[in-house]
């Protein structure tokens, strides 16, 4: 993970593109865990099947940084750089929402991508989800895109 963070093109649009270092990964590794322990879902590390080899992390997480859509859960993603184009974000992704709506009975996910984020944008419409709203993420002044899917939505399209 701290050589993913340490990509500036991985870091270009989370938060104010700034890379992390070791000690905030691991800050954010112990978050992480804690959020699995309060919540019972959170973040869950990604790797490779066939090589084990880590690719990154996605899961569930709330999205405290814009308060301005909480109550919420956020899907999202964190991929390496020679893991991108592969589908592993999308499939994962799709497994968390399947888990967030199955399991722990949510109503609603959304996805939270910069304005220009193309990629992520994609892989949201792929889940499924649909725009919500523009905004600014008053943690870096940065715009952002909310594309959300309720759960009603998500038993419709899988059935």
């Amino acid at each position: 993970m701290a050589a993913i963070s340490a990509d500036p093109e991985v870091m270009r649009w989370v938060g104010d593109g700034s890379v992390r270092d070791k000690q905030q990964i691991r800050s954010g590794v112990e978050a992480m865990e804690r959020a699995w322990e309060a919540q019972g879902f959170g973040l869950f590390a990604e790797e490779v099947r066939s090589t084990g080899e880590p690719a990154g992390f996605t899961g569930l997480s709330t999205p405290h940084y814009l308060p301005e859509v909480l109550p919420a859960v956020e899907t999202g993603w964190r991929l390496g750089r020679s893991h991108w184009g592969q589908s592993l974000a999308t499939e994962a992704a799709a497994a968390a929402v399947r888990f967030g709506f199955q399991d722990c009975v949510l109503d609603r996910i959304v996805s939270i991508a910069q304005v220009g984020n193309g990629a992520s944008e994609r892989n949201m419409a792929k889940l499924g989800m649909h725009p919500l709203r523009e905004t600014v993420d008053p943690s870096c002044g940065r715009r952002v895109r909310i594309l959300a899917l309720s759960s009603d939505r998500y038993v419709t399209a899988t059935h």
